[in-house]
Protein backbone atom coordinates (compact mmCIF):
# COMPACT_ATOMS: atom_id res chain seq x y z
CA UNK A 1 0.00 0.00 0.00
CA UNK A 2 1.27 3.44 -0.94
CA UNK A 3 0.87 5.39 2.30
CA UNK A 4 2.27 8.59 0.78
CA UNK A 5 -0.46 8.64 -1.84
CA UNK A 6 -3.19 7.76 0.66
CA UNK A 7 -2.09 10.43 3.15
CA UNK A 8 -1.79 13.04 0.40
CA UNK A 9 -5.36 12.38 -0.81
CA UNK A 10 -6.67 12.43 2.77
CA UNK A 11 -5.07 15.82 3.43
CA UNK A 12 -6.28 17.33 0.15
CA UNK A 13 -9.87 16.23 0.62
CA UNK A 14 -9.95 17.54 4.21
CA UNK A 15 -8.51 20.87 3.00
CA UNK A 16 -11.37 21.07 0.51
CA UNK A 17 -13.91 20.23 3.19
CA UNK A 18 -12.52 23.07 5.34
CA UNK A 19 -13.23 25.50 2.50
CA UNK A 20 -9.79 25.92 0.98
CA UNK A 21 -9.84 26.64 -2.73
CA UNK A 22 -6.86 24.41 -3.45
CA UNK A 23 -4.05 22.52 -1.80
CA UNK A 24 -0.60 21.69 -3.19
CA UNK A 25 2.39 20.00 -1.59
CA UNK A 26 6.12 20.41 -2.09
CA UNK A 27 9.29 19.02 -0.54
CA UNK A 28 10.62 21.04 2.41
CA UNK A 29 14.07 22.10 1.21
CA UNK A 30 16.25 25.15 0.61
CA UNK A 31 14.76 27.60 -1.93
CA UNK A 32 17.77 27.85 -4.19
CA UNK A 33 16.27 30.06 -6.90
CA UNK A 34 14.71 32.52 -4.49
CA UNK A 35 17.86 33.13 -2.40
CA UNK A 36 19.71 35.47 -4.82
CA UNK A 37 16.44 37.18 -5.77
CA UNK A 38 15.57 37.98 -2.15
CA UNK A 39 19.10 39.14 -1.42
CA UNK A 40 19.10 41.50 -4.42
CA UNK A 41 15.67 42.87 -3.48
CA UNK A 42 16.82 43.59 0.09
CA UNK A 43 20.11 45.13 -1.08
CA UNK A 44 18.13 47.60 -3.19
CA UNK A 45 16.09 48.57 -0.08
CA UNK A 46 12.88 47.61 -1.82
CA UNK A 47 11.49 46.62 1.57
CA UNK A 48 11.44 50.29 2.67
CA UNK A 49 10.65 50.53 6.38
CA UNK A 50 9.67 46.84 6.50
CA UNK A 51 12.86 45.94 8.34
CA UNK A 52 11.40 42.63 9.47
CA UNK A 53 11.98 41.40 5.90
CA UNK A 54 15.72 41.46 6.64
CA UNK A 55 15.40 39.20 9.68
CA UNK A 56 15.72 35.41 9.61
CA UNK A 57 17.11 35.35 6.06
CA UNK A 58 18.12 31.68 6.35
CA UNK A 59 14.76 30.63 7.84
CA UNK A 60 12.92 32.42 5.05
CA UNK A 61 14.67 30.21 2.53
CA UNK A 62 14.85 26.92 4.40
CA UNK A 63 11.76 25.49 6.14
CA UNK A 64 13.84 22.82 7.89
CA UNK A 65 15.40 25.66 9.91
CA UNK A 66 11.93 26.85 10.83
CA UNK A 67 10.36 23.50 11.67
CA UNK A 68 12.81 20.86 12.80
CA UNK A 69 12.68 17.64 10.83
CA UNK A 70 10.19 19.03 8.34
CA UNK A 71 9.70 17.09 5.11
CA UNK A 72 6.70 18.66 3.39
CA UNK A 73 5.22 22.11 2.84
CA UNK A 74 1.45 21.95 2.40
CA UNK A 75 0.33 25.15 0.63
CA UNK A 76 -3.29 26.26 0.74
CA UNK A 77 -5.31 28.95 -1.00
CA UNK A 78 -8.43 30.57 0.46
CA UNK A 79 -10.62 32.73 -1.76
CA UNK A 80 -11.62 36.22 -0.57
CA UNK A 81 -13.09 37.74 -3.74
CA UNK A 82 -16.25 39.62 -2.64
CA UNK A 83 -19.64 39.45 -4.34
CA UNK A 84 -20.07 43.22 -3.91
CA UNK A 85 -17.64 46.13 -3.67
CA UNK A 86 -17.90 49.70 -2.32
CA UNK A 87 -20.86 51.52 -3.83
CA UNK A 88 -19.69 55.15 -3.97
CA UNK A 89 -17.25 55.36 -6.87
CA UNK A 90 -15.76 58.54 -5.35
CA UNK A 91 -15.24 57.12 -1.85
CA UNK A 92 -11.74 56.27 -0.58
CA UNK A 93 -11.12 52.57 -1.26
CA UNK A 94 -10.21 49.58 0.89
CA UNK A 95 -8.45 46.54 -0.52
CA UNK A 96 -10.94 43.70 -0.95
CA UNK A 97 -8.99 41.34 1.31
CA UNK A 98 -9.76 43.60 4.28
CA UNK A 99 -13.54 43.83 3.88
CA UNK A 100 -14.35 41.19 6.49
CA UNK A 101 -12.79 39.44 9.48
CA UNK A 102 -9.00 39.53 9.75
CA UNK A 103 -7.82 36.62 7.62
CA UNK A 104 -5.04 35.66 10.06
CA UNK A 105 -7.62 34.40 12.57
CA UNK A 106 -9.94 32.80 10.02
CA UNK A 107 -7.17 30.82 8.32
CA UNK A 108 -5.29 29.96 11.53
CA UNK A 109 -8.44 28.21 12.79
CA UNK A 110 -8.76 26.18 9.59
CA UNK A 111 -5.07 25.23 9.68
CA UNK A 112 -5.36 24.07 13.29
CA UNK A 113 -8.28 21.86 12.24
CA UNK A 114 -6.26 20.46 9.36
CA UNK A 115 -3.23 19.69 11.53
CA UNK A 116 -5.44 18.10 14.15
CA UNK A 117 -7.10 16.00 11.42
CA UNK A 118 -3.67 14.84 10.15
CA UNK A 119 -2.64 13.83 13.67
CA UNK A 120 -5.93 12.01 14.29
CA UNK A 121 -5.95 10.15 10.98
CA UNK A 122 -2.25 9.51 10.37
CA UNK A 123 -0.69 9.48 13.81
CA UNK A 124 2.18 11.34 15.39
CA UNK A 125 2.92 14.17 12.98
CA UNK A 126 4.40 17.40 14.17
CA UNK A 127 4.20 20.64 12.26
CA UNK A 128 3.41 24.33 12.34
CA UNK A 129 0.82 26.53 10.69
CA UNK A 130 1.80 29.77 8.97
CA UNK A 131 -0.39 32.63 7.80
CA UNK A 132 1.70 35.47 6.51
CA UNK A 133 3.09 36.05 10.00
CA UNK A 134 6.45 34.24 9.99
CA UNK A 135 9.49 34.23 7.72
CA UNK A 136 7.95 31.99 5.05
CA UNK A 137 7.99 32.83 1.33
CA UNK A 138 4.32 31.95 0.79
CA UNK A 139 4.15 32.65 -2.93
CA UNK A 140 7.33 30.70 -3.71
CA UNK A 141 5.99 27.63 -1.90
CA UNK A 142 2.56 27.90 -3.52
CA UNK A 143 4.22 28.13 -6.95
CA UNK A 144 6.42 25.11 -6.19
CA UNK A 145 3.31 23.22 -5.16
CA UNK A 146 1.70 23.82 -8.53
CA UNK A 147 -0.99 26.20 -7.27
CA UNK A 148 -0.13 28.93 -9.77
CA UNK A 149 2.78 30.96 -11.12
CA UNK A 150 4.22 34.21 -9.80
CA UNK A 151 3.08 36.95 -12.16
CA UNK A 152 4.66 40.19 -13.31
CA UNK A 153 2.95 41.98 -10.37
CA UNK A 154 4.69 39.43 -8.07
CA UNK A 155 1.35 37.91 -7.01
CA UNK A 156 0.52 34.26 -7.39
CA UNK A 157 -1.75 33.83 -10.42
CA UNK A 158 -3.95 30.89 -11.34
CA UNK A 159 -5.60 30.35 -14.72
CA UNK A 160 -8.87 29.12 -13.21
CA UNK A 161 -9.39 31.76 -10.50
CA UNK A 162 -6.98 34.68 -10.88
CA UNK A 163 -5.31 35.98 -7.70
CA UNK A 164 -7.83 37.17 -5.10
CA UNK A 165 -6.97 34.57 -2.45
CA UNK A 166 -4.86 34.20 0.67
CA UNK A 167 -1.92 31.80 0.86
CA UNK A 168 -1.08 29.76 3.97
CA UNK A 169 1.06 26.74 4.87
CA UNK A 170 1.39 23.78 7.13
CA UNK A 171 5.00 22.63 7.41
CA UNK A 172 5.07 19.03 8.64
CA UNK A 173 7.54 16.21 9.30
CA UNK A 174 5.63 13.81 7.06
CA UNK A 175 6.67 12.47 3.65
CA UNK A 176 3.97 13.09 1.06
CA UNK A 177 3.52 13.07 -2.71
CA UNK A 178 4.78 16.30 -4.23
CA UNK A 179 3.13 18.39 -6.91
CA UNK A 180 4.96 20.00 -9.81
CA UNK A 181 5.04 23.71 -10.72
CA UNK A 182 2.82 25.07 -13.51
CA UNK A 183 4.03 27.21 -16.42
CA UNK A 184 3.92 31.01 -16.54
CA UNK A 185 0.93 32.41 -18.44
CA UNK A 186 1.62 36.15 -18.29
CA UNK A 187 2.91 36.11 -21.88
CA UNK A 188 3.55 39.57 -23.31
CA UNK A 189 0.85 41.19 -21.12
CA UNK A 190 1.98 44.29 -19.20
CA UNK A 191 -1.42 45.40 -17.84
CA UNK A 192 -0.26 45.48 -14.20
CA UNK A 193 2.97 47.35 -15.00
CA UNK A 194 1.13 49.95 -17.09
CA UNK A 195 -1.63 50.48 -14.53
CA UNK A 196 0.45 50.99 -11.36
CA UNK A 197 0.15 54.73 -10.57
CA UNK A 198 3.31 54.86 -8.43
CA UNK A 199 5.40 52.76 -10.85
CA UNK A 200 6.10 50.25 -8.10
CA UNK A 201 6.51 47.38 -10.59
CA UNK A 202 9.98 48.47 -11.65
CA UNK A 203 10.43 45.60 -14.11
CA UNK A 204 8.44 42.44 -14.86
CA UNK A 205 8.29 40.24 -11.72
CA UNK A 206 9.94 42.87 -9.48
CA UNK A 207 7.90 45.10 -7.16
CA UNK A 208 9.61 47.87 -5.23
CA UNK A 209 7.75 47.49 -1.95
CA UNK A 210 8.78 50.98 -0.85
CA UNK A 211 6.77 52.52 -3.75
CA UNK A 212 3.66 50.38 -3.40
CA UNK A 213 0.38 52.05 -2.32
CA UNK A 214 -0.26 49.15 0.09
CA UNK A 215 3.08 49.86 1.73
CA UNK A 216 2.35 53.58 2.13
CA UNK A 217 -1.17 53.08 3.49
CA UNK A 218 -0.44 50.17 5.85
CA UNK A 219 3.25 49.67 6.65
CA UNK A 220 4.65 53.21 6.61
CA UNK A 221 4.30 54.86 9.98
CA UNK A 222 5.75 58.29 9.01
CA UNK A 223 4.00 60.77 6.77
CA UNK A 224 3.52 59.77 3.14
CA UNK A 225 6.06 61.47 0.81
CA UNK A 226 4.44 64.42 -0.98
CA UNK A 227 5.88 63.33 -4.34
CA UNK A 228 3.17 60.65 -4.41
CA UNK A 229 0.34 63.13 -3.93
CA UNK A 230 -2.44 62.58 -6.45
CA UNK A 231 -1.10 59.13 -7.39
CA UNK A 232 -3.10 56.95 -5.02
CA UNK A 233 -6.26 56.63 -7.13
CA UNK A 234 -8.28 57.03 -3.89
CA UNK A 235 -6.87 53.96 -2.10
CA UNK A 236 -6.88 54.51 1.68
CA UNK A 237 -6.02 50.98 2.82
CA UNK A 238 -4.08 48.65 0.58
CA UNK A 239 -4.45 48.65 -3.20
CA UNK A 240 -5.90 46.21 -5.74
CA UNK A 241 -4.99 47.94 -9.00
CA UNK A 242 -2.47 45.36 -10.27
CA UNK A 243 -4.98 42.60 -9.51
CA UNK A 244 -8.05 44.41 -10.84
CA UNK A 245 -6.43 44.92 -14.26
CA UNK A 246 -5.01 41.37 -14.50
CA UNK A 247 -6.88 39.49 -17.27
CA UNK A 248 -6.82 36.27 -15.22
CA UNK A 249 -9.05 37.90 -12.60
CA UNK A 250 -11.94 37.81 -15.04
CA UNK A 251 -12.30 34.28 -13.67
CA UNK A 252 -12.58 35.30 -10.00
CA UNK A 253 -15.69 33.93 -8.31
CA UNK A 254 -17.25 35.21 -5.08
CA UNK A 255 -16.04 33.51 -1.89
CA UNK A 256 -18.35 31.48 0.33
CA UNK A 257 -16.75 32.31 3.71
CA UNK A 258 -19.31 34.20 5.86
CA UNK A 259 -16.53 35.62 8.05
CA UNK A 260 -15.15 37.53 5.04
CA UNK A 261 -18.42 39.40 4.52
CA UNK A 262 -18.06 43.12 5.34
CA UNK A 263 -19.77 45.02 8.14
CA UNK A 264 -23.25 45.92 6.80
CA UNK A 265 -22.40 49.67 6.68
CA UNK A 266 -18.97 49.39 5.08
CA UNK A 267 -19.88 49.21 1.39
CA UNK A 268 -22.46 52.00 1.50
CA UNK A 269 -20.24 54.68 3.06
CA UNK A 270 -19.82 57.80 0.94
CA UNK A 271 -16.73 59.93 0.50
CA UNK A 272 -18.18 62.38 3.02
CA UNK A 273 -18.78 59.55 5.55
CA UNK A 274 -15.14 58.51 5.29
CA UNK A 275 -13.82 62.04 5.57
CA UNK A 276 -15.87 62.54 8.75
CA UNK A 277 -15.21 59.12 10.29
CA UNK A 278 -14.96 59.15 14.08
CA UNK A 279 -12.94 56.82 16.24
CA UNK A 280 -16.14 55.14 17.44
CA UNK A 281 -17.30 54.37 13.90
CA UNK A 282 -13.80 53.15 13.02
CA UNK A 283 -13.94 50.76 15.99
CA UNK A 284 -17.40 49.54 15.10
CA UNK A 285 -16.59 48.97 11.40
CA UNK A 286 -13.21 47.35 11.90
CA UNK A 287 -13.53 45.58 15.24
CA UNK A 288 -12.12 42.29 13.95
CA UNK A 289 -10.65 43.52 10.69
CA UNK A 290 -7.13 43.72 9.26
CA UNK A 291 -7.73 47.50 8.88
CA UNK A 292 -7.04 47.80 12.60
CA UNK A 293 -3.35 47.60 11.66
CA UNK A 294 -3.32 51.23 10.53
CA UNK A 295 -5.19 52.36 13.66
CA UNK A 296 -7.67 55.23 13.48
CA UNK A 297 -4.93 57.87 13.17
CA UNK A 298 -3.31 56.00 10.28
CA UNK A 299 -6.55 55.73 8.33
CA UNK A 300 -7.26 59.43 8.97
CA UNK A 301 -3.75 60.26 7.69
CA UNK A 302 -4.43 58.28 4.51
CA UNK A 303 -7.81 59.94 3.93
CA UNK A 304 -6.28 63.40 4.45
CA UNK A 305 -3.50 62.51 2.01
CA UNK A 306 -6.12 61.62 -0.63
CA UNK A 307 -7.64 65.08 -0.18
CA UNK A 308 -4.33 66.51 -1.32
CA UNK A 309 -3.40 67.97 2.07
Amino acid sequence: MNFKSTYTQLIKSEAERLGFMSCGISKAEFLEEEAPRLEKWLNKNMNGEMRYMENHFDKRLDPTKLVEGSKSVISLLLNYFPSETQQDKNAPKISKYAYGRDYHFVIKDKLKHLLHFIQEEIGEVSGRAFVDSAPVLDKAWAARSGLGWIGKNSNLLTQQVGSFYFIAELIVDLDLEYDTPVTDHCGSCTACIDACPTEAITEPYVVDGSKCISYFTIELKDSIPTEFSGKFDDWMFGCDICQDVCPWNRFSKAHSEPLFNPHPDLLSMSRKDWEEITEDIFRELFRKSAVKRTKYEGLKRNIEFLKGK
